[in-house]
């Protein structure tokens, strides 16, 4: 089979499966029957001779899968811009999905954004994962583009790096009082609860390994899948965390949060990976996010 034989509609119910993760809500997306994007996917997957769907929970695509999605987002990407080009009535808006990080979209990535949401038409769906696992949407082929910690970049792709998002270990006053009137130590540690984002979140595992010889299990750990129900536990005094230096800074500021551990912070290295033949949008909005973070980000 050649790559000009496949039909870009049964690429699309692909797309949509997996994007929905529900061929109910896909069918609902495409105004189609359930049955007719079963149908679409077998189809496809007879004329490549290998599945394409691992059909399990989360629905995930197989590795000819993720390479078709690649190259499906980037074909839609380069013909809405083709037909602006041509000056031919596309109503439709670009579709932009991105991975990212929770306190990336919580305080940089908008106002990086800001300029092409102003000037272009888009669409975006934003995928918000640990910053260790954005890349793995990038290589299923779901976004186009993606906020990560890791400098390797996908095969087809571009990898920039932004900077580092800087973590300081804060609490309020009160709270620092309450758990810490000797000071941050080992002791003190396991009886203070602590926050971690999710299952996939290690910086505080980390953070305590590393430089206070407590595991998992030696100390009280809320789960809050939430940049900003970070922010407003830390602000209630129901615990100590580890939050991004741009979130923290008026705080510590103002006083209604200490920096417990001066001498200790995390810093986590950021990089925007990119599809190479995704448009001239992407490459707009590469270059406005690596201008914006050179701002807002250390370098060194």
């Amino acid at each position: 089979m050649k790559l000009g034989d496949i039909d870009y509609k049964l690429l699309k119910a692909l797309d949509a499966v997996l994007s929905e993760q529900s061929f109910e809500r896909a069918a609902q997306r495409l105004h189609l029957t359930q049955s007719a994007i079963s149908q679409r996917i077998k189809a496809l997957e007879s004329q490549l001779g290998q599945p394409l769907l691992i059909r399990s929970q989360p629905l995930m695509p197989t590795e000819l899968g993720q390479r078709l999605l690649g190259h499906y987002q980037q074909v839609l990407q380069l013909e809405t811009e083709l037909a602006s080009q041509l000056n031919v009535d596309d109503t439709r808006a670009q579709a932009l999905p991105l991975a990212v990080n929770a306190d990336s979209l919580a305080s940089w990535l908008i106002p990086a954004l800001s300029p092409t949401l102003q000037q272009q038409r888009v669409e975006m769906n934003l995928y918000v994962e640990d910053e260790s696992r954005t890349w793995q949407r990038m290589r299923s082929g779901e976004v186009l583009a993606c906020v990560t910690s890791r400098a390797a970049a996908v095969a087809g792709s571009e990898s920039h790096f932004l900077g580092y998002m800087e973590y300081l270990c804060v609490a309020t006053p009160e709270f620092a009082q309450r758990f810490f009137p000797k000071g941050v130590n080992r002791e003190s540690l396991s009886l203070a609860p602590g926050m971690s984002f999710d299952q996939h979140d290690d910086m505080h595992i980390q953070f305590l390994s590393e430089h206070f010889s407590l595991s998992p299990g030696q100390y009280p750990c809320h789960t809050v899948r939430s940049s900003e129900a970070f922010m407003e536990l830390a602000l209630a005094s129901g615990a100590y965390s580890l939050n991004p230096r741009l979130h923290v800074a008026k705080h510590l500021t103002n006083g209604s949060l200490l920096n417990l551990t001066p001498a200790l912070q995390v810093r986590v290295p950021l990089y925007w990976h990119h599809w190479q033949l995704a448009g001239k949008l992407m490459k707009q909005l590469s270059e406005q996010i690596r201008s914006y973070t050179k701002r807002c980000l250390p370098q060194h």
